[in-house]
């Protein structure tokens, strides 16, 4: 059995035990934040992923406060096409691998809820969006490997564009992207080092993995796979299965009619495939063996979760890593407690070192990730 690389998500939008309306919730503070990364790096995770949205806090500032306090997890944050300039953003990305030490990944994000991005300025449609990211990754590639670059293109126009400081990982830091639609696999195929897609079942992953293999061997490029869940792992099966449904439980039909009207209104392809593995509906949750729709009745992205005793969830994961998948992007509500958990349950299956609850090696000894 091969063994993936685990990165872990900060909810820089706010953490909770209870999906839905309730009275329970942590702020997303930034020293909340610093302490689950922390956790995640002694643990031995392998990133972290820092999201984006207008209810999150800044992914560059956050990730920017990690980089005294963190030693050897690598920071995914979110590249926004949409509302940064290609050589801004080289410069940026430059200095933060440089602050990291080589430890920066970018998350190419192009597009999301259309009333967000026209609250941000950006009034493109969908395949405009897809086109213009185009562009700005063709500037943004080229400047960080070091040349001077002038383009005049639809989207994008600069004239001697250069990076002066170059980034630790060359020629630039490795690029990941999660796209459902065909102008998405496409700029995946040109630009992106490693797609990721969300929880869906195996049978349609396998599609999406083989249409972007496809398109990226018509580039002359090959991709690495990787994929989005939430996890909600116990000791037992009933007891992962009650927590899931403990995470809903406070969830309304008012909740979720809210949420439908929202996803609704989003071009994402991506969005609707999610929303589709449910249809609203409570009795349609475990869409396939171990993988349960709930969090996406009223969360938007990533909206699955594995469910299962720790053997029974590995060979999920081992599922997809059958079609090629070597990365799993996991969250768990909360992140600080659930990362310990999930840490416990499954690294001894996943080829990690074990850890007991505070953190430490079963052998003895701090686990501050060194592998």
């Amino acid at each position: 059995m091969t063994h993936p690389d685990i990165f872990w998500f900060l909810p820089s939008s706010g953490d909770t035990r209870y999906l839905g309306t309730n009275d329970y919730g942590r702020t997303p503070t930034i020293p909340y934040l610093q302490e689950i990364a922390v956790r995640a790096d002694r643990l031995g995770y392998d990133g972290l992923l820092i999201p984006t949205a207008a209810q999150c806090l800044d992914p560059w500032v956050v990730a920017s406060s990690l980089i005294g306090i963190t030693r050897n997890i690598k920071v995914l944050v979110a590249l926004r096409t949409a509302i940064m300039t290609a050589p801004a953003s080289a410069r940026q990305a430059a200095t933060l691998d440089q602050a990291l030490e080589g430890r920066l990944l970018l998350n190419v994000v192009v597009g999301g809820d259309a009333a967000e991005l026209a609250a941000d300025g950006v009034h493109h449609g969908h395949d405009n969006r897809y086109a213009a990211a185009d562009e700005f990754l063709t500037v943004w590639r080229r400047v960080l490997s070091g040349e001077e670059v002038s383009h005049d293109g639809r989207f994008t126009r600069v004239t001697q564009a250069r990076n002066v400081h170059a980034p630790v990982q060359r020629p630039h830091p490795p690029l990941y992207f999660g796209g459902s639609s065909p102008a998405a696999h496409d700029l995946a195929a040109k630009h992106v080092d490693a797609y990721l897609t969300w929880g869906e079942p195996p049978e349609a992953v396998e599609r999406k993995i083989g249409d972007v293999r496809a398109r990226a061997e018509a580039e002359g490029r090959t991709v690495r796979f990787g994929i989005r869940f939430h996890a909600i792992v116990r000791e037992t099966e009933a007891e992962a299965w009650a927590a899931a449904d403990r995470l809903i439980a406070q969830v309304s039909d008012d909740d979720i009619a809210r949420a439908m009207a929202a996803f609704s209104k989003m071009d994402s392809e991506g969005q609707r495939r999610m929303t589709a593995l449910h249809g609203g509906r409570r009795d349609r949750l475990e869409i396939a063996p171990n993988i349960w729709a709930g969090v996406g009745l009223v969360r938007g992205g990533a909206g699955t979760a594995l469910v299962g005793d720790p053997h029974t969830v590995r060979k999920r994961m081992q599922d997809y890593q059958d079609l090629g998948i070597d990365t799993f992007v996991l969250s768990g509500y909360p992140h600080l407690e659930e990362a310990q958990r999930f840490a416990e349950l499954m690294f001894p299956l996943l080829g990690k070192a074990q850890v007991t609850e505070t953190g430490t090696s079963r052998t003895g000894g701090a686990n501050d990730g060194r592998r």
